[in-house]
């Protein structure tokens, strides 16, 4: 089952529960990928709704942040909340010796010696990390063992 269509399937099951903060979380996921197809008139494939979920799960962290800065609890609770159910369609993560294994592989396999090779290494492993890492942190990462 694509996961775009998981999420319609979850959707009705939220309506039918009357789990109502699930049910405003998911209405704003499908229609962020709804709006992803109108814009690239295509349809949404599970790359594509992969990366729309984890454009969202990052704005809501930094909504979160955002509001606990202004003292804003209960809006930074409600974020989170948000963050959590939409985190139920990311793959499971990669953790730090997978990550680091992945990154050195694909060094390996692209020939990288430089910093200028950067590029090469970055659109390799977003092809094999989407939704398991943060790519911000794996960047760094990258450059790190490309300058060193």
């Amino acid at each position: 089952m694509a996961l775009k269509d998981q999420i319609l399937d979850d959707v009705k099951a939220a309506m039918r529960a009357g789990e109502k903060s699930r049910l405003v979380t998911l209405r704003m996921l499908t229609a962020a990928i709804k709006q992803h197809e109108v814009d690239s008139r295509t349809e949404a494939e599970d790359a594509d709704t992969l990366r729309i979920v984890e454009k969202l799960v990052k704005q809501r962290r930094e909504a979160a942040e955002q509001f606990r800065k202004a003292g804003r609890t209960e809006l930074a609770d409600k974020e989170v909340a948000e963050a959590d159910i939409l985190k139920a369609y990311l793959p499971e993560p990669l953790d730090d010796a997978a990550l680091d294994a992945l990154i050195d592989e694909v060094i390996a396999a692209t020939g990288a010696a430089s910093p200028r090779d950067m590029g090469k290494v970055m659109n390799a492993i977003r092809a094999q990390a989407q939704g398991r890492a943060d790519m911000g942190a794996v960047s760094k990462r990258v450059k790190a063992r490309l300058a060193g």
